[in-house]
């Protein structure tokens, strides 16, 4: 018998990935796949590639890259619905999604140089005769590892930053959005049409994992935790450093003081949109006691009002659809051990759509507050204050995202939440901010993308010292005489021997 194709799972016809859309089935690309040995050969072209782009230097580069910027921007519209027709991305939604990244590639463009390029590092008087130099070499070739909930921020996050980093860079996008992928490759190559120095490569897991073993000499990749614990242990094998943005479980906190109305719409709005598929998206909402009922009735009257369906609508389909049975597990389960659906429910559950589901009083230990759940969904459970709060937002080993809602006590409380970023007063607004670095602690992984600390995880430090004059305490040679580490003694007690 043979096998029903469901629509949106990537379907591999006489060695191409064909990618669907997950509402409708209707085609949205066919891109060859690629072997072991064909990711090898990407990575061997790229080589060269990435010695001749850095040749050009952050001016070149950057003069490279707010043309690919431009381009992306002219063609918005047409990105926009291709990421529609493949994720079932409503376009609205899609459209923020490339401004942002639009901002991104902007900001990597214009600031490498300043972040980079070399500098002078003050000496101190131990080796006041040296001057130090300091610079962020490329690596040479980067491997980025796409989600497809995301498919144009979320890699662009990490690709840009390494481009203008001056490296050239293997894209393997998710085999649910390889098209959208490879668009973004081939408007690149429009402005870069000398070397392949931004590639894609398609396939299954094995095409990622056979990009780990390529000798790329850095790999980004961003995905499920499960499955950056098997790239990080394939990079292990040669010792490939790896940046890993994981899954979440964010966790938004709202005090007594919180504007309640804010507070509601920034919870619809990071746990919902896109469908919830969001691994910073809010999944578990802490509530205080005095605010807890008018804040769940406000949640319920804003989630209630929102449309679901394939065009034109605030919510599209389940992208992955074997994703829905871990969200229909999660609302069941929550249901079943004693949490109420106040909206939604197991009802909502429709193939290949998850209506919005607010499930509150949910056991803490339940697979719904625990496990990330990607959909449409959002726990909101009671809690005495907000140091209980911010003892359940930081039971679980997830830690990339939060949100706290409030006034006297927000800025402290969202110190105090064990993640690598967080909102005060609003939802999701860091990963917007190009200035600031991305990414999260525990099991959401390490490393970052995006500002200062995203450009510089595309480069080697290279430290250079020179000397500029003769050595007044000489030490780092065998010429050294007994009066000269009595005076190394001396300046030793000066400097280093009282006690502040």
């Amino acid at each position: 018998m043979t096998a029903v194709h469901v629509p949106g799972t990537p379907l591999i016809e006489a060695g191409r990935l064909v990618s669907t859309s997950p509402a409708t089935g209707a085609e949205a690309g066919r891109l060859p796949v690629a072997t072991e040995a064909d990711v090898r050969a990407a990575v061997d072209r790229a080589r060269p590639a990435a010695d001749w782009w850095a040749g050009l230097g952050f001016a070149g580069r950057r003069d490279r890259l707010q043309r690919w910027r431009g381009v992306l921007a002219r063609r918005i519209e047409e990105l926009a619905e291709l990421m529609h027709t493949e994720g079932g991305k409503p376009v609205g939604d899609a459209v923020v999604e490339i401004l942002t990244a639009l901002e991104h590639i902007d900001w990597a463009a214009r600031n490498a140089r300043r972040v980079l390029g070399p500098r002078r590092v003050r000496s101190r008087l131990i080796l006041a005769e040296f001057t130090g130099h300091l610079e962020y070499q490329p690596y040479g070739v980067v491997g980025v590892i796409g989600p497809w909930n995301y498919p144009v921020f979320t890699p662009i996050g990490s690709a840009a930053y390494a481009l203008a980093a001056g490296n050239a860079v293997v894209f393997k996008p998710s085999e649910y959005t390889p098209a959208v992928g490879q668009w973004l490759v081939d408007r690149f190559a429009e402005v870069v049409p000398e070397q392949p120095v931004f590639q894609a490569v398609h396939g299954l897991g094995d095409v990622g994992a056979a990009l780990c073993r390529s000798g790329v000499a850095k790999l980004a990749f961003t995905g499920s935790t499960a499955t950056a614990k098997k790239v990080m242990a394939a990079c292990a094998e040669t010792l490939t450093p790896v940046l890993l943005e994981a899954g979440g479980k964010d966790a938004m906190i709202v005090d007594a003081d919180a504007d309640l109305d804010a507070a509601a719409e920034a919870a619809v709005w990071g746990g919902l949109t896109n469908a919830g598929q969001t691994c910073i998206g809010i999944e578990r909402v802490y509530a205080v006691d005095q605010v807890f009922d008018a804040f769940v009735d406000k949640v319920v009257a804003k989630a209630g009002r929102l449309t679901v369906g394939a065009d034109g609508t605030d919510l599209g389909p389940i992208t992955m659809p074997s994703q829905i049975d871990v969200i229909r597990r999660h609302i069941d389960d929550a249901v079943a051990r004693g949490g109420r659906a106040v909206l939604g429910g197991p009802e909502a559950v429709q193939p290949p759509y998850v209506h919005p589901t607010v499930l509150v009083d949910v056991p803490e230990d339940s697979a719904a507050v625990r496990e990330e759940t990607f959909g449409p969904t959002l726990t909101v459970n009671r809690v005495r204050d907000v140091d209980e709060a911010v003892e359940r937002a930081n039971a679980l080993p997830y830690g990339l995202g939060g949100s706290v809602f409030g006034r006297a006590r927000a800025v402290a409380v969202a110190r105090r939440m064990r993640s690598g970023m967080a909102s005060v007063n609003s939802a999701l607004t860091f990963a917007g901010m190009s200035t600031l670095p991305f990414g999260g602690t525990g099991e959401s992984g390490f490393g970052r993308i995006h500002g200062e600390d995203g450009l510089r995880e595309f480069g080697r430090p290279k430290a250079v010292t020179r000397r500029r004059a003769r050595s007044l305490l000489p030490a780092m040679t065998f010429e050294r005489t007994p009066a000269d580490v009595a005076r190394l003694v001396k300046v030793a007690k000066l400097m280093y021997g009282r006690g502040r």
